[in-house]
C-alpha cells in the first residue's frame, strides 16, 4: 500500500510540474506580447536590415490570430526550438547550448562542495559546547550574509593576485574552477549548515537517540546515519531555494572571474536588446526551478516514510 501510494504521489508530482512548464511557457509569451512596440520590433532589437522585421513577422507568424501564435509559440519550445538570435544571427540553441554546460559545473561543483561543508560542520558542532556552537554560527551568519561577488573579489586578492596559485580569470582546468566555486558555495554552506544544526540538535533529544545508544553505538555512527537522516529534511525543504541561489550566484560568479557561461551570454543579450536569447535563458532557469524542485520532492518522499504511507 506505501508502494502505491508513493507512486502515486510521485505521479501527481510529475503532473503538476508539467503544469508549471506550461504555465512558465505562457507566461514568457503574454510578457512578450505585453511589451510596447510592435513584436517584430522587440524581437530584431537594435538591427536595423531591410527586410528582417517582415521575416521575423513571417517566421513567427505574427500576421495570424493570437491563439494560433501562442499554440505556435508552444510547439517551437516543447520541440527544442528557441528561434533565431537576430543580434548574432545563429539559433538561439546553439548560443545557449554553447555556454550551458561552463555555468552547470559551477554550480553543481559549488553546490557539492556547499553540501559537504555544511554537513561536515553541522556534525562537528551540533549538540557540542556552547562556545563552539556560537563561534560556528557567527561565521556562517557572516558567509550567508556576504555577498558572492565580495567573497569573490577576496578570494582573488589572496590566492590569485597575491599568493598566485590559482588563475585570475578563464576556464582552463581545474584550478579555474575552485575559486569560483568556493566563492559561490560559502554562502550556501553557512545557511545549510545553520538549518542541519537546529534539525540535528532536535533529533539528539529523541527518545530513539537514547534507545539506539543504550545498544552500545558510537556516537559518530549515530550522528552520520541516524540524525543526519531525520536533519536533512528541512535542508531539502530549502533545496529549491538553495538551487535558484546557485544558479543566479553562478552568472555573477562568472562575471567577477571572467568565465563563459549563461551570464556573460544574458549581459551580452541585455546591452543588445537580444530578447529571444533572454527569453530562452529566462525559460531555461524556469525549467531548471521545476526540474530541481520535482526532484527534491520526489527526494523528500523517500527520505520521509510517513509521506508515502499517507
Amino acid at each position: 500500500m506505501g508502494s502505491r501510494a508513493l507512486w502515486s504521489r510521485v505521479a501527481a508530482r510529475l503532473g503538476t510540474s508539467v503544469i508549471v512548464a506550461w504555465a512558465s511557457v505562457t507566461a514568457a509569451f503574454l510578457a512578450l506580447h505585453a511589451l510596447p512596440g510592435r513584436i517584430e520590433d522587440i524581437l530584431a532589437g537594435d538591427i536595423d536590415t531591410p527586410g528582417l522585421r517582415e521575416a521575423i513577422a513571417a517566421e513567427w507568424g505574427l500576421d495570424q490570430s493570437l491563439l494560433a501564435q501562442y499554440w505556435a509559440f508552444l510547439s517551437r519550445i516543447a520541440g527544442g526550438d528557441l528561434g533565431t538570435s537576430y543580434v548574432l544571427r545563429q539559433p538561439v540553441r546553439e548560443i545557449v547550448g554553447s555556454q550551458l554546460w561552463p555555468t552547470v559545473q559551477l554550480a553543481l561543483t559549488a553546490g557539492v562542495l556547499a553540501v559537504a561543508l555544511a554537513v561536515a560542520v553541522a556534525l562537528l558542532t551540533a549538540g557540542r559546547g556552547r562556545l563552539s556552537r556560537k563561534v560556528a554560527s557567527a561565521i556562517e551568519l557572516v558567509l550567508a550574509s556576504t555577498p558572492v561577488f565580495w567573497i569573490g573579489i577576496l578570494l582573488l586578492m589572496l590566492f590569485s593576485f597575491t599568493l598566485r596559485w590559482f588563475p585570475v580569470s578563464g576556464a582552463n582546468g581545474w584550478q579555474s574552477l575552485v575559486l569560483p566555486a568556493i566563492a559561490l558555495a560559502l554562502p550556501t554552506a553557512g545557511l545549510l549548515a545553520q538549518v542541519l544544526r537546529e534539525a540535528i540538535e532536535k533529533a539528539l533529544d529523541q527518545p530513539f537517540v537514547t534507545t539506539i545508544r543504550a545498544r552500545g553505538v558510537g556516537e559518530l555512527t549515530i550522528r552520520t546515519r541516524h540524525l543526519l537522516r531525520h536533519a536533512s529534511l528541512p535542508a531539502v525543504t530549502l533545496g529549491g531555494w538553495l538551487i535558484g541561489g546557485l544558479l543566479g550566484g553562478a552568472v555573477i560568479t562568472e562575471k567577477v572571474f571572467g568565465r563563459p557561461g549563461l551570464g556573460s551570454v544574458t549581459l551580452g543579450a541585455v546591452l543588445t536588446h537580444d530578447v529571444p536569447v533572454v527569453l530562452a535563458v529566462v525559460l531555461l532557469a524556469a525549467f531548471i526551478h521545476v526540474a530541481a524542485s520535482t526532484l527534491l520532492d520526489i527526494l523528500y518522499l523517500l527520505i520521509d516514510p510517513r509521506l508515502r504511507a499517507a
